[in-house]
């Protein structure tokens, strides 16, 4: 077993691991069967507050509301369907709602165009089906099917990307909350607790469309990409300066004042206009979601803890910007270029030193 100091990515559940203690022993409402905490201390582990004298940092910086939604539709038997642009938290949130919960986000299928019916009910190992038949032994249960099991949450990545078929295989686990295994004449039914946690991004929208049957299973929650930019400024400090401690970037955090303007260059490439509304911008071929503004956070001072003296400056931002913006060569450059001509440029002082290095490199 490998040292904790030695996984490139720890689990929510590990992660968080004293918070979630805390709030087990500080918690003294119901919990729903199969919880290890009430949804109260689901809310306050997600949102953040206190437990006891422990304070619980928020995972989920966003509206409150539709985090209690979330709660509230895994206390019934319904499923949770996550919609939204890529960057909007789905996953960390889907993570996080079931190390709370069960204290185990493990149980997951990612959706792609190669997933199958069995990775979502059960398969066999061959060579003891062969040697002895149908058995339990020989049987490899899915995530989902473990979850059944064990009347627990199960997730599956990126729903929409698969098969229409696969997708169907859903309906009937959501609809009678069983798996018929015909093989062995028997049918598992999920205990108390069972539930799936689903995302989709809405830029996947046609790729393999949700059916109308499968989509009644789900309550459905838009995520919406940061409502301000304090908002996004807060998401993108927070989870930086995580990351950026955990892979022992040896580089001081970036001002706010730097990851403002990091926050707002994205925000303006992303909405196709200037904050103010005054100037229209073409938009570039990528999302810039909140999960690229982290990611070129910690680039930039993974660059300065490497190559400068640990300080993040707009000669390491501007190359961070670029690989960030700049997915399409031919069209994202045009795009970048005009905007730093007919907006950065235009900024003045603050700006400027930011906008020469960035000018550099096209």
């Amino acid at each position: 077993m490998a040292n904790q100091n030695e996984i490139l990515r720890l689990s929510a559940e590990d992660t968080y691991k004293e918070e979630i203690d805390a709030l087990i022993a500080a918690d003294k409402d119901p919990k729903p069967a199969g919880w290890q905490m009430s949804p109260r201390s689901v809310l306050t582990y997600i949102c953040g507050g206190k437990a006891g004298n422990k304070t619980i940092t928020p995972k989920y910086i966003g509206d409150k509301r539709l985090v209690e939604i979330c709660i509230a539709t895994l206390v019934t038997d319904r499923a949770l369907l996550l919609i939204g642009d890529p960057g909007t938290a789905k996953s960390w949130l889907s993570e996080n709602l079931s190390a709370a919960i069960n204290g185990n986000s493990s149980r997951v299928i990612q959706g792609t165009a190669g997933t199958t019916e069995e990775q979502i009910r059960y398969s066999w190992n061959y060579a003891m089906l062969l040697a002895k038949g149908p058995s339990h032994e020989s049987l490899i249960k899915s995530p989902i099917y473990t979850a059944m099991e064990e009347g627990a949450i199960a997730r599956v990545e990126e729903i929409s990307r698969c098969a229409s078929e696969v997708q169907d295989a859903l309906i009937s686990i959501l609809s009678e909350k069983r798996i018929a295994i015909p093989e062995l004449s028997e049918e598992l039914a999920a205990k108390k607790g069972f539930s799936i946690i689903a995302t989709a991004n809405t830029r996947d929208k046609g790729v393999n469309e949700m059916s109308s049957a499968l989509k009644r299973r789900f309550n459905i929650v838009v995520l919406p990409a940061p409502a301000s930019i304090e908002a996004e400024m807060e998401i993108v400090q927070t989870r930086a300066a995580k990351l950026a401690n955990d892979f022992e970037l040896r580089a001081s955090m970036p001002d706010a004042n730097t990851v403002e303007k990091v926050v707002t260059i994205f925000r303006e490439l992303r909405a196709g206009q200037t904050i103010d509304g005054k100037v229209k911008l073409a938009q570039t071929s990528g999302v810039l979601s909140t999960a690229e503004e982290i990611s070129l956070i910690v680039n930039s001072m993974a660059l300065a803890g490497s190559f400068g003296n640990g300080k993040v400056t707009d000669a390491e931002l501007a190359s961070a910007l670029q690989g960030a913006i700049v997915k399409d060569d031919k069209k994202d450059a045009k795009v970048w270029e005009e905007y730093l001509e007919n907006v950065m440029r235009k900024r003045g002082r603050e700006y400027s030193t930011l906008y020469s290095e960035c000018r550099s490199l096209l």
